[in-house]
């Protein structure tokens, strides 16, 4: 199975198995059948003998987008899958094939030089919606009325984390269609409308399977999952209410083939209003920044920090001169919550966060020793690439791995930067939980580490805490991270 692009209907190349950098899909929603006494919710949500009247209001505000590419070495379906990166572990929570060893996708590529998508008319002036994706890379964009007449179109603004672009067409009086004031509740019905294959026009209908869904495209995940077939070139097409309002963006499905099979992801409305109006206003987005590097708060990491599992976000790096670290956030607080609204995750913070905006004052309340404590900051504006962390000396050499160590699975040698972890039995307590040969262990216990006697101290001080845990600080490439390793392996 995979996780497929929805913006090929390209010139050369019809359909594409594997990775696509852009992840198309729709929504779906599900009939309530008749019953005695339905409540006025449920009667609203049961759906209509037929879509057609509402088809008939919406169909003219959507586009065919056509895209001509510029001269580029990659495959426009996607760049190349890092290894590690959140997309492959997307894959292997699926148990999906991933592709060749350097990290490249599953299939070769080759030159294309068009493309085709969706769209559709947010406003009378001429102003398009459509997915990044879609668009990117083109030299020249031009979009299909519903009634046949091809415009050109001008890329006002995109934004990748997203994946949404903004259009505009010369013009006045196109039909457009709004936005919905609240998100879809799973059950709804939902249609898709757009252009898969380049069949313009093309209308399905179902069922919101899900929503909130996290796919590993990105940082702000919040998808809508629908059933409605949508299929290669419905990337960018909008997902419709039984009122005729916009619930979603069309953007992702998962497939075993490349083609629907009843899971389709969408773009949120609400997140779609937020990005047009700063690409509107913009050509871009700013974001709010903390400069901090999150985790989950795992049950295991909970006893060790003496906070609730599975809510708030773990600080397992900073960046210098940073709004966080300038306001005295350390690693090893859990943010709690954010102007006083809780936060559930590191996912939910970092859509808060970024929803503020530069130059805002936020209050965060966090747990630091056990303790809570309330911190002021002033977010930035989150850069183009994160700051990398310096790099450590290089502590003295030492080989010695202790034995409470190695009888949990786990040997050590010096490294840059801490302790380098240069074996993992596979059925230890520290391969259960992720840790790998390579990794750098910077910190046990609270405490900057150099030699695995010291991480040794560090079990040996937990233990005598009557902990269960304890608690370390991993460097795996240039992402840092908390792990709780049990301080005795199970008998």
């Amino acid at each position: 199975m995979s996780v497929v692009a929805l913006n090929a209907d390209r010139r050369r190349s019809l359909r594409r198995a594997g990775l696509s950098a852009a992840i198309a899909a729709s929504l779906g929603g599900a009939a309530l059948g008749a019953t005695a006494a339905l409540p006025a919710y449920a009667a609203e949500a049961a759906g209509p003998a037929s879509f057609a009247d509402i088809v008939d209001r919406v169909k003219g505000a959507v586009v065919s987008v056509k895209v001509t590419l510029a001269d580029v070495a990659e495959d426009e379906d996607g760049p190349p899958l890092r290894h590690g990166g959140p997309v492959e572990r997307f894959f292997k929570r699926f148990g999906l094939p991933l592709p060749d060893e350097d990290g490249r996708r599953l299939d070769p590529p080759h030159d294309r030089e068009t493309a085709q998508g969706s769209g559709f008319f947010i406003s009378a002036d001429g102003y398009v919606v459509t997915n990044n994706h879609v668009v990117e890379h083109a030299s020249a964009v031009t979009v299909t009325t519903d009634g046949g007449r091809t415009l050109p179109a001008k890329v006002i603004g995109v934004d990748p984390k997203t994946d949404l672009a903004l259009l505009k067409v010369e013009g006045a009086s196109f039909p457009s269609v709004p936005f919905a004031a609240k998100p879809p509740r799973v059950g709804d019905w939902v249609i898709a409308v757009g252009n898969p294959f380049g069949l313009g026009g093309t209308v399905t209908a179902g069922i919101v399977s899900a929503r909130g869904r996290d796919i590993g495209s990105g940082p702000y995940d919040d998808f809508i999952q629908i059933d409605a077939p949508v299929n290669h070139g419905n990337s960018g097409g909008p997902t419709f209410n039984n009122a005729g309002e916009v619930v979603g963006v069309n953007t992702a499905i998962f497939s075993p083939s490349g083609g629907s099979v009843g899971i389709g992801f969408a773009i949120a409305a609400d997140v779609v209003q937020d990005v047009v109006e700063q690409l509107k206003a913009h050509g871009s987005v700013a974001r709010g920044w903390l400069g901090v590097e999150i985790q989950p708060v795992t049950p295991d990491l909970a006893d060790d920090l003496g906070v609730k599992p599975d809510t708030g976000a773990l600080v397992a790096k900073e960046s210098a001169d940073s709004p966080a670290a300038l306001a005295g956030v350390k690693v090893g607080d859990v943010i709690a919550s954010v102007d006083g609204a809780t936060v559930a995750s590191p996912r939910d913070l970092a859509r808060r966060i970024a929803a503020l905006g530069p130059k805002k004052s936020v209050a965060l309340k966090l747990t630091r020793d056990r303790k809570e404590q309330d911190i002021t900051v002033k977010l930035g504006a989150m850069p183009a690439e994160a700051t990398l962390a310096e790099a450590k000396p290089s502590p003295e050499p030492t080989h010695a791995s202790p034995a409470d160590l190695a009888s949990l699975g786990l040997g050590l040698e010096p490294g840059d930067g801490g302790v380098k972890i240069v074996s993992v039995d596979a059925d230890s307590p520290a391969s259960a939980r992720g840790l790998s040969v390579g990794d750098v262990i910077t910190d046990a216990g609270g405490k900057a580490v150099a030699r695995p006697v010291e991480v040794s101290q560090a079990l040996e001080e937990a233990k005598s805490a009557g902990r269960k845990s304890v608690l370390l600080r991993v460097k795996t490439d240039q992402s840092m991270r908390f792990v709780a390793l049990p301080v005795r392996r199970a008998s």
